[in-house]
């Protein structure tokens, strides 16, 4: 069996280019620089024994828009596609709620494998958005992610990643920033916003780092790297006399 695991990416730039004069960062990288702390940007997420909790956090706005082959949120409106899939409890039309009002959470434990299920997190950096997070049961999916960098709908990247959930627990798929360690001489590379990078975590260990190529042949591609641990070398053996 090949355990090759991938990600594939494209990201699509609706809004006109602008031109970038010295060392101007997009504002949505800044956001991204502020988005240092996990447990400010994403809200409270309520584990459930033997269950696999996603998230995305790290821009202004992201979306877990597919797991294999189910559809969670419309790229149109940003909202569920299906009102079932998210995990509240409906109101009771016959009883006037105040308009504050809390809805009580639905968190039974799935039993089905297909089973997916969106819970809301927190406000979104973007106004009247929310961002969800999912609930599945461990096994190997694969996950779509849009990423808004910028406050702005029209900028999005969008991001897959196949991987094996074989533990449970919570995971978060966390955009950054790359830093760059080398100077450009180029006004226009300089100019650019560094590479955004997508980290994979568990229980806020990293496990997995992708990273959007900037070079002519893989340049809007997301590729796996860094995370490869060094081996030692085997000790070499010991002459023997006669």
């Amino acid at each position: 069996m090949n355990k090759h695991r991938y990600a594939l990416a494209t990201s699509t730039i609706v809004a006109a280019s602008l031109l970038l004069s010295g060392c101007q960062l997009l504002t949505g990288y800044q956001k991204i620089d502020e988005a240092e702390n996990a447990a400010a940007v994403v809200g409270k997420i309520q584990p459930i024994a033997g269950e696999v909790n996603i998230a995305c956090l790290g821009t202004y706005h992201c979306e877990i828009m597919q797991i294999d082959k189910t559809l969670i949120i419309a790229p149109d409106k940003h909202e569920p596609i299906h009102a079932q899939m998210v995990a509240t409890l409906p109101r009771d039309k016959s009883v006037k709620y105040p308009s504050k009002a809390q809805l009580s959470m639905d968190m039974t434990p799935l039993t089905n494998k297909n089973a997916i299920k969106i819970v809301p997190l927190s406000a979104s950096g973007m106004a009247g958005l929310t961002n969800y997070y999912a609930r599945v049961l461990p096994a190997k999916r694969e996950v779509h992610v849009n990423f808004y960098p910028e406050n702005n709908m029209g900028y999005v990247e969008r991001f897959a990643m196949i991987h094996d959930f074989v533990e449970a627990g919570t995971y978060q798929l966390r955009a950054y920033q790359k830093k760059s360690s080398q100077n450009s001489g180029s006004l226009l590379e300089t100019a650019s916003p560094a590479p955004l990078c997508i980290e994979l975590l568990q229980d806020n260990s990293v496990q997995r780092r992708f990273c959007k190529q900037m070079d002519a042949e893989r340049q809007g591609e997301f590729v796996e790297t860094g995370m490869i641990k060094a081996v030692s070398p085997a000790p070499k053996a010991k002459k023997t006399t006669a």
